[in-house]
């Protein structure tokens, strides 16, 4: 058998869509990294861009388990002493509502060059309205 190897110039990008609202921001976050990476495809190679578009709304709605909504955090640091900040969960919302969706599948994906590129594949909504209806997305269920 011969391997099949896709050129980036014969790539057909599709574009997705995720409706977040009352879904786990993990399972999200995973059904979009997956669709980014291109690991839903049969010609998928870890070191290609072989991955499709993702549009994401709703990212403010997305739901925790448990006590995550209070106890979950997250951390900065101005590279200063005692420089070190903490946000809950709850209090990211407020300041900046998709940063958890973003932070989330940003984790996911892989580091370096290949990583970036990805992640500029993605757009995340904090609303139910989106600037990519041209594109016609395709709606995906979680």
């Amino acid at each position: 058998m011969k391997t099949i190897f896709v050129k980036p110039l014969t790539i057909q990008k599709k574009w997705y869509l995720i409706d977040a609202e009352g879904k786990e921001l993990g399972k999200v976050a995973v059904a979009a990294a997956r669709i980014l990476r291109g690991k839903n495809k049969p010609e998928y190679v870890p070191h290609q861009d072989m991955g499709d578009y993702v549009i994401i709304i709703n990212a403010e709605k997305a739901a925790l388990s448990g006590n995550k909504y209070q106890d979950k955090m997250y951390y900065r640091h101005s590279n200063y002493p005692g420089g070190l900040k903490a946000y809950s969960y709850a209090e990211m919302v407020k300041r900046n509502p998709v940063y958890p969706m973003e932070r989330a599948i940003r984790g996911m994906l892989p580091r370096g060059p290949l990583g970036r590129k990805l992640y500029t594949n993605m757009k995340v909504y904090a609303g139910a309205n989106h600037q990519q209806q041209a594109q016609q997305p395709i709606k995906v269920e979680i």
